[in-house]
């Protein structure tokens, strides 16, 4: 009796290192009337064989905390499913779900010689409903920018959204880019979103240009120029300004969005540039070239219609040649070709009559 009862105290129990059971996400938070699943893996020695694997929910009884079976309890039937196996994997789904899901989860497994069940437990959460938000809605490009998403959840994992494409970081400085609707929803359960929330990022004009209409220009002719410009908001005030060949200063020659010049003169050459404004700054477009042509465009215009005419009337003076010539050729060509014969008087005749 001794000896077994010495047996036994010696006899090694199993090594608690190569039993385990890890959850991925201790802290699962989940949607009423969705599905969450309880990601989990363990593990045991060597030469052991699975025989059952089980989940549980912690719960008090008679005051006394308890570990119940998932598949004992009514409300789960249809509902929990396993999608485990029998050799390392143990996650779990609970599908549809409800308020009073919210708890403590546990798993245990058996193989032939031994059970073991998890030391620390999976806190599930529901909530009805998450919400977004941006703090602050509005900035100024390089405030920083908070995404805080609303839930019913004691330590939610979330993930973000921009006009449908990830977010990295919830918190940023704001660059004009940043602009648009914000989203959030709950990890492993991306395709419920949130409502939408917009941020408006502000900032001074960029990029000015000017674009020309026109051509070659000539003294006569008309050319518009106008201002371009990003901003947020809108820039609501253009000066144009000029540097003349013989001035190293701009002198301001206009205002307004597009400057034109219905009937450019040789004084309009020179370089002009935009000044583009809003209420956060201000911002210049590059130079540009507005070179006029010195010949009169009118003028030109009626040495081309002369020319015009003087060639018109030569045409005309060669026809007539030719027809007139044409028509001389003819008549001589009519005489040639007339039939031969002699003109014999009848007095002629009758003398060579009484000859005879």
């Amino acid at each position: 009796m001794i000896g077994a009862l010495l047996l036994l105290i010696l006899q090694p129990g199993p090594v608690s290192s190569a039993w385990s059971v890890t959850f991925e996400n201790s802290d699962p938070c989940g949607l009423k009337g969705s599905s969450v699943e309880f990601r989990c893996s363990y593990n045991y020695p060597d030469g052991e064989s699975v025989t059952n694997t089980t989940w549980h929910r912690g719960g008090l009884k008679d005051k006394q905390w308890k570990r119940f079976k998932l598949s004992e309890l009514p409300s789960y039937q249809n509902r929990s499913e396993y999608i485990g196996d029998r050799q390392h994997d143990c996650s779990l789904v609970i599908h549809d779900l409800q308020d009073n899901d919210t708890g403590f989860y546990y798993f245990r497994f058996d193989t032939e010689s031994y059970g073991w069940h998890s030391k620390k437990s999976v806190y599930l959460s529901v909530t009805e409903m998450i919400s977004a938000r941006v703090n602050p809605d509005r900035v100024r490009a390089g405030d920083t920018v908070t995404l805080e998403c609303g839930t019913s959840c004691q330590h939610p994992s979330v993930v973000w959204f921009k006009d449908g494409r990830p977010v990295a970081k919830p918190e940023f400085q704001a660059q004009t880019e940043d602009s648009g609707n914000y989203a959030c929803a709950l990890k492993g359960q991306e395709s419920v979103l949130s409502d939408p929330v917009a941020l408006d990022v502000q900032y001074p004009p960029l990029n000015v240009s000017v674009e020309v209409s026109y051509g070659n220009l000539t003294v006569g002719s008309s050319v518009n120029l106008t201002c371009n410009s990003t901003a947020n908001p809108a820039a609501d005030n253009y000066t144009w300004y000029k540097r003349t060949a013989s001035s190293s200063s701009m002198v301001q020659v206009g205002s307004g969005q597009v400057m034109s010049f219905p009937s450019v003169e040789a004084s309009h050459t020179g370089l002009y540039l935009c000044q583009a404004r809003n209420p956060l700054g201000v911002d210049n477009s590059a130079e540009v070239l507005l070179t006029v042509d010195k010949t009169d465009i009118n003028h030109l215009i009626l040495l081309v219609g002369i020319g015009v005419k003087v060639v018109i009337v030569l045409l005309l003076t060669l026809a007539v040649i030719w027809a007139w010539r044409h028509r001389c050729n003819s008549t001589v060509d009519k005489e040639d070709n007339g039939p031969e014969y002699e003109n014999i008087s009848p007095v002629y005749m009758g003398q060579k009559d009484r000859r005879k």
